[in-house]
């Protein structure tokens, strides 16, 4: 059941009815445009050829409601998938927020997200990191996680500086060893092989030193807190037996894992796949109002299925089949370039393919973000309703969604 935003939603424990979903902001008319570009998705390289159609994103604060009443929200701050900079479009880098009373979770961090949450009035005025309590990186390719660097460095200037506690940045840890090669040798150099795949908590400690300058400076004239005050990094712990052999299976079967409490949110996480890059995580967020599952980048899983069981909420990537084969590399096309395409497609999951996922976790909402191509027209996600009997939501950004109760009458 669908309650919009201007219906009251109340939290008392006692009532189970759903206040879970939506407002979405009035879609512009699209505008075509046709563009050939150099794209590095899921660690593989292709060209792009988009014919799709593009729009520029609404603000939230001038269309349409917001959940008011609903304790708990889902805010989607950038949904483009891939680290393109897609033309035509205004989709920012893959980020969510979930946000429970006066705090909220930051999921991934992708290219715009500070300005997405400026945009969605999180925090205090101008001070949109203030009420920020803990990120979670689902893995750490570029465009999940290329703005932590604004979110921690400049967060001292954004109310990062105003947190009542360190912000925890949770992901996953060292992979242990680079991927196999990709396609006929000669290999690449390998960059930093000393430790060339750092985890979270390791790239969040590169991160200050990379920019220990200005911190430094900061720190030193300004008086600016450090960052031992402001955040820290941590490996969410699989079990060491699922991720001893990072070229090995690339998606152990397992259930979830707890490893996050606090008095707002319990977080579980799943390995999901998303091969090769290893580990790639799943979230679950139970609140005492509802569930918000997000998938990160991954193909079908049967560990997210797990995971997502009874969810109100499920967010899951997607990709389209049509562009990758036609967009990419149209046919006839070399055996080389078809291992690419094929690569592509494995490492995600098609519009197809998405809705039966859903169905099978049981979630009465599925969402769909980090949206490949990010200037796909939106009645090809629409296609993602076959084998799904919920309700099919295509992600914009800056859209909310309210999870909670009804009010008593």
């Amino acid at each position: 059941m669908i309650l919009r935003a201007t219906d009251r939603c109340d939290h008392s424990l006692e009532e189970r009815p759903m206040c879970d979903v939506t407002s979405q902001a009035p879609h512009a008319r699209l505008s075509r445009r046709t563009a050939i570009a150099a794209a590095v998705l899921g660690g593989t390289t292709a060209a792009t050829a988009s014919g799709g159609q593009a729009a520029a994103m609404p603000s939230r604060g001038k269309h349409g409601p917001s959940p008011e009443g609903c304790r708990t929200r889902l805010v989607l701050l950038g949904t483009a998938g891939g680290p393109p900079w897609y033309a035509g479009t205004a989709r920012a880098g893959i980020a969510s927020a979930l946000v429970v009373g006066d705090r909220y979770y930051l999921i991934d961090a992708g290219h715009g997200v500070g300005q997405r949450l400026r945009a969605a009035e999180l925090g205090a005025h101008d001070r949109p990191l203030s009420r920020l309590r803990a990120v979670f990186l689902t893995h750490l390719h570029s465009d999940h996680v290329i703005d932590l660097n604004n979110v921690l460095v400049e967060g001292v200037a954004n109310g990062l500086e105003q947190v009542d506690r360190p912000v925890q940045i949770w992901g996953p840890g060292n992979r242990g060893a680079v991927p196999p090669l990709f396609g006929p040798p000669p290999a690449p150099p390998v960059t930093a092989p000393e430790n060339p795949t750092p985890g979270t908590a390791e790239t969040v400690g590169l991160l200050v030193r990379a920019f220990a300058t200005d911190i430094n400076d900061r720190s030193f004239d300004n008086r600016l807190p450090t960052p031992d005050r402001l955040y820290s990094g941590h490996d969410v712990p699989i079990p060491a037996e699922l991720v001893d052999d990072p070229n090995g299976d690339p998606h152990p079967r397992m259930s979830p894992v707890k490893f996050y409490e606090d008095d707002r949110v319990r977080v579980s996480a799943t390995l999901v796949q998303h091969a090769p890059v290893f580990p790639a995580l799943a979230f679950r967020f139970d609140t005492d109002d509802g569930s918000v599952v997000f998938s990160g980048d991954t193909g079908p899983s049967e560990n997210l299925i797990e995971l997502a069981q009874g969810a109100d909420i499920l967010v899951h990537e997607v990709i389209d089949r049509e562009w990758a084969e036609e967009g990419l590399f149209p046919a006839p096309r070399t055996p080389q370039q078809d291992a690419i395409v094929q690569h592509l497609l494995h490492a995600h999951t098609q519009v197809d393919q998405v809705g039966p996922i859903a169905d099978a976790a049981g979630v009465p909402t599925l969402v769909l973000s980090h949206l490949v191509p990010g200037d796909w027209p939106e009645h090809k996600w629409r296609r993602a309703q076959h084998g799904y009997s919920g309700e099919l939501i295509v992600g914009r950004d800056l859209d909310t969604f309210g999870v909670g109760r009804r009010a008593r009458r």
